[in-house]
């Protein structure tokens, strides 16, 4: 596959399962089932699509940023099944969902450990 085809994908995964995430921090608990398998698929396109970059791009060359990415992303994978879990603290998961969104991003653009 293309490289854009890895970053167009990387890039929507990342919005379904930031919107999806957040969604489950808001959302009733009927809809748990459809949520969590709408992340889950997110979160496994984001990684593969992820990895598919780094193997085009940096030919398999693992960098600082690209483990702080991972911890990223495990992060907000686990963000949604959290949301539905303890109600209660959903302005949290909501604020480190934004956390991880942000760092992750940040990593892509300044890249330390070059």
């Amino acid at each position: 596959m293309s490289i854009t085809l890895y970053h167009f994908l990387h890039v929507v995964a990342l919005l379904v399962l930031a919107g999806g995430t957040a969604y489950a921090c808001a959302a009733a608990s009927g809809t748990r089932r459809t949520v969590l398998i709408l992340t889950g698929v997110a979160s496994l396109v984001l990684l593969v699509s992820g990895f598919g970059l780094l193997a085009k791009i940096y030919h398999t060359q693992f960098y600082l940023w690209v483990v702080v990415k991972l911890g990223c992303w495990l992060g907000l994978s686990a963000l949604a099944g959290l949301a539905y879990r303890r109600r209660a603290r959903a302005g949290l998961w909501l604020a480190l969902g934004a956390l991880c969104v942000t760092v992750g991003v940040a990593m892509v653009y300044f890249r330390p450990g070059w």
